[in-house]
């Protein structure tokens, strides 16, 4: 038995379509099971509730052979590790109580750079990496760049103002990786009953691009003009605050930027292993365009 938290996020919905597909039994843990796709739910053992809960993970966690873990994004918790090693309390103890085999964990790059205990987000989900691994659980953590996906929600003024906005460095070569692609290494993960102990497991797209080249890529997909514009770090706090973020995790969020615009996503050397498939082009043509000309 695969579980499969967060099963509507993202990246967990198409974790559980790669698994179903591949005729693996599935049980998943949501608080809403009406989220989910109902030739999913028809097909998948659920479990109701927050994988916060101690119940609700001792339920889900019961005789599991894997355990895909994935934090929901807080935007109101008192502290980065509040969000992150906080929700995970429940989760890591019922790993070893319920003696799960192995854990395939969403994370992100950074560990070994200069800017790791600084980088917010980053930061705190490493904490949390080492507290899972201290329990001797096999574990994999998939550390990643910026998701391609996350273009999406600045959609409106790529279609409105022909522009995008950001925090980073406009000509600075950075990674980024197709959520699509996250989730069939996440998959292959959980199917593969051959690995033990801890590792970092580095997911990163096929190319290194500054934003003014996605920009320029984003353009030729759409076939209309697209620039990127970065922000400075003291209005991307403050937009993250307008939005109701908490002050904590918006100053998390802040530095993450900061240290990303510094090396944050440079600790991890691109092999064919870890490269995955679907360039930043190829995504804008899947995913983007579609619904841009919607």
């Amino acid at each position: 038995m695969i579980v499969i938290t967060a099963p509507t996020s993202q990246i967990g919905s198409q974790v559980v379509q790669d698994l179903l597909a591949a005729g693996a039994p599935v049980r998943v843990v949501v608080r809403d099971p009406a989220r989910l796709a109902e030739d999913v739910a028809q097909r998948v053992e659920v479990v109701v509730g927050s994988h916060s809960d101690p119940a609700v993970v001792a339920q889900a966690f019961a005789g599991a052979d894997a355990v895909f873990w994935l934090v929901p994004a807080d935007p109101q918790a008192g502290s980065v590790d509040e969000a992150y090693s906080g929700f995970a309390e429940a989760g890591i103890a019922a790993f070893t109580e319920q003696n799960v085999r192995r854990v395939v964990g969403i994370s992100a790059l950074g560990r070994g750079t200069a800017v790791a205990g600084k980088a917010g987000h980053v930061t705190a989900t490493l904490a949390m990496d080492d507290r899972i691994a201290a329990t001797g659980v096999p574990y994999r953590a998939l550390t990643m760049p910026s998701f391609m996906d996350n273009t999406l929600r600045q959609l409106t003024p790529i279609t409105t103002q022909g522009v995008f906005y950001g925090p980073y460095q406009h000509d600075l070569p950075v990674p980024a990786v197709a959520t699509r692609d996250i989730a069939a290494v996440a998959a292959e993960l959980l199917l593969d009953d051959s690995w033990t102990g801890y590792q970092e497991r580095p997911v990163l797209g096929p190319e290194d691009l500054t934003y003014d080249q996605m920009a320029a890529i984003i353009a030729d997909a759409l076939g209309r003009d697209v620039r990127y514009q970065q922000i400075p770090a003291e209005a991307f706090l403050a937009n993250a605050l307008a939005r109701g973020t908490s002050e904590a995790m918006a100053h998390g969020l802040t530095d993450m930027a900061v240290a990303k615009n510094q090396g944050l996503d440079a600790g991890a050397t691109r092999t064919a292993q870890f490269s995955t498939p679907t360039t930043f082009r190829q995504w804008c043509l899947d995913v983007l365009k579609p619904v841009a000309d919607a």
